[in-house]
């Protein structure tokens, strides 16, 4: 095992930052981190505890901050910077803490319950008694109108659109914020979804209105209604954060507007994602896939190993949570479903598993007189007990300070003082006394917990899924993520574990490597045997116009626009689907064939030769590069 922090990591500073440079911030639940890689490759990192009250105070803050260590003016930072990329919780928090808009919902006639029913299972099934989360749009707010598009994309039901305006009046009277319009089969055919909303610009004052196929364009009623009506809760707070922000820095010197990180690992601007900000959930720890591809290369070359080349495990672990994600032969596997606070939202996203297992994960004894920790964290403020900010109960940062893994003293870039007794004092009180142990034993046994709920999130996403560990190299980053890295490699037998220098701004160094990406999808049935090519080349060709006329808009020609075109394919009677690769967006049978059986056989163990093969949709995804960076791996 072993940890070369020099061979991997960003060269120090030089006594004078180089112009022009690119910042990237990531706002986490305790600390926002802010790495500046200028222009030689040298990298500046400036630590800040989170202001989970207004974000954007942190952002301010850890540019002040860097602009103080480089001793300059702001707005001398700033006007150097030629790219700034953010990441953030704020649309997770909105959903988490309940603080989104109020929504009204504007569905088929005898479909507006489809958000409660949702789909008729419960989440757990072996517990009877857990909740469901509540729903966003209660049922005096959801509204329907008659109309029907069938499951062919033929209207069988003209629109009636008579009873909008008494709708509108409805959604005034009530303080709706925003609408979702969510139609039956309108990702087939929106034409309904659109008439809905045009009238409702002209007769509702509102500012904001979503229509599913804008959203989510695929087939899945609830799923579909789900999204939008989650974009639609979002909207208000989150489109006022980002513009707020984005018009904030801009004061303070920032020549060029802000890219947000979104889901699937990629940039957007401010206005694309005030009209979608369900990109923006659990977006913030995507950018770890920008900093796995910085160290790959140097990965590779330590490793020498040909069959291990680009198998990363990524153990990100701040103050509030573990992240973790798997890149297997350079690529990392991305989902097209996530659940964020108990809602189902399809958007494609990086597929990253989180645990709450962090810094400040708070620890004690239950009921039945055990040791836990977690899920719950102490968070910014007050944090663990040892920031000596009014924090009472034992966190895992306490216990690393007690067992002499932390120093006592000033911290995380001078921002905190930790102090020991403080947590000697919480330990005692909270779990070593209960537990007849000395502090020391209740510490370790604080650490040791905590490092199995990290592993259990490791071999869910490798074990789980059929990877063996010990063919990765496991990258221990975070704040706290290098401390446990040993530990949760022996567990996992894993032979590597790899230590970025800048190891504490992991997802921060990722922005700086990510470029703008919008994903695309089409929905398109047959086999693939019998579906016409043309049909297929068609969609692709759409799709094509749809990514460079929006990329365009973001400044890029369509010769500096990358395209990968894909296929969703599965058997009859499977309800899960396989992407394969259609290169330049050009059908050809055999070659989809083949390559289906491959990837089948890979997951599965076996393949049905020459069975039916079922087309489900297209898919693409475009990119626009921003640039490289001179920034050397890890």
């Amino acid at each position: 095992m072993s940890a070369d922090p020099a061979a991997l990591s960003t060269p120090r500073a030089t006594p004078r930052a180089t112009p022009p440079w690119r910042i990237g911030v990531d706002v986490g639940g305790t600390f926002t981190d802010l790495v500046l890689a200028d222009a030689a490759g040298a990298t500046w990192v400036a630590k800040v505890p989170s202001v989970p009250a207004d974000p954007s105070r942190g952002v301010v803050a850890a540019v002040e901050r860097l602009a103080g260590d480089l001793e300059i003016s702001v707005r001398d930072l700033l006007a150097s910077c030629v790219l700034f990329v953010h990441g953030s919780t704020v649309a997770t928090n909105t959903l988490l803490e309940g603080k989104g808009a109020s929504v009204g919902l504007i569905a088929t006639e005898g479909f507006r319950d489809t958000l409660e029913i949702r789909r008729g299972l419960r989440e757990d099934q072996f517990n009877h008694r857990e909740p469901y989360a509540p729903v966003l749009v209660p049922r005096y707010l959801r509204k329907a109108v008659p109309g029907r598009i069938d499951a062919t994309g033929t209207e069988i039901e003209p629109l009636d659109l008579e009873g909008l305006d008494a709708i509108a009046a409805d959604f005034e009277d009530e303080g709706v914020d925003a609408v979702a319009v969510t139609l039956l089969n309108s990702f087939l055919d929106d034409v309904h979804e659109r008439a809905v909303a045009d009238v409702l610009e002209r007769t509702w004052t509102g500012d904001w209105t979503t229509t599913s196929a804008a959203v989510s364009p695929r087939m899945g009623e609830y799923e579909r209604t789900s999204t939008a009506v989650v974009n639609a809760t979002l909207l208000p707070r989150i489109s006022s954060y980002l513009r707020a922000l984005d018009e904030q820095l801009t004061d303070l010197g920032l020549p060029r507007p802000i890219l947000l990180l979104q889901s699937n690992g990629g940039a957007a601007s401010v206005g694309q994602l005030t009209e979608r900000p369900v990109n923006l959930l659990l977006s913030g720890p995507a950018a770890a896939v920008g900093a796995l591809n910085l160290y790959r290369d140097a990965i590779d070359r330590e490793t020498a190993d040909d069959a291990l080349a680009g198998n990363l495990i990524s153990m990100e672990i701040g103050g509030t949570s573990c992240d973790v994600l798997l890149m297997s032969g350079g690529a990392v596997a991305t989902r097209d479903d996530i659940m964020v606070a108990g809602y189902h939202v399809s958007t494609p996203a990086i597929d990253i598993h989180t645990v709450g297992a962090g810094g400040g994960t708070l620890a004690g004894v239950d009921e039945a007189g055990l040791l836990y920790v977690g899920p719950e964290g102490a968070g910014a403020d007050p944090g663990p007990a040892c920031y000596g900010k009014g924090g009472r109960r034992p966190t895992v940062t306490d216990a690393q300070l007690v067992l002499g893994r932390l120093r006592p003293g000033r911290s995380a870039g001078g921002t905190l003082d930790l102090d020991l007794e403080a947590a000697r004092d919480a330990i005692r009180a909270e779990v070593a006394e209960p537990l007849g142990l000395s502090i020391e034993e209740a510490a370790a046994g604080i650490v040791d917990l905590v490092e199995q709920h990290v592993l259990h999130a490791v071999e869910h996403i490798s074990i789980e899924r059929g990877h063996s560990p010990r063919r990765f190299t496991l990258v221990a980053a975070g704040g706290a993520g290098p401390m446990h890295g040993a530990a949760v490699a022996r567990g996992l037998g894993c032979h590597r574990v790899y230590v970025p220098r800048d190891a504490g701004a992991l997802c921060a160094v990722g922005m700086l490597h990510a470029d703008i990406r919008q994903d695309f999808v089409r929905f398109l049935t047959g086999s693939i045997d019998e579906i016409a090519t043309a049909d297929v080349d068609a969609g692709f060709a759409s799709l094509n116009a749809q990514a460079i006329d929006l990329l365009g808009r973001e400044g890029f020609d369509p010769a500096d626009i990358v395209l990968d075109h894909e296929l969703e394919l599965h058997h009859p009677g499977q309800l899960w689907t396989i992407r394969v690769a259609v290169p330049e967006g050009r059908m050809d049978p055999p070659a989809v064939r083949a390559a289906f059986e491959v990837e089948y056989r890979r997951l599965y163990g076996h393949i049905q030769r020459g069975g039916t093969i079922l087309v489900a949709s297209l898919r693409l995804t475009a990119r626009g590069s921003t640039g490289e960076v001179a920034v050397s791996g890890g």
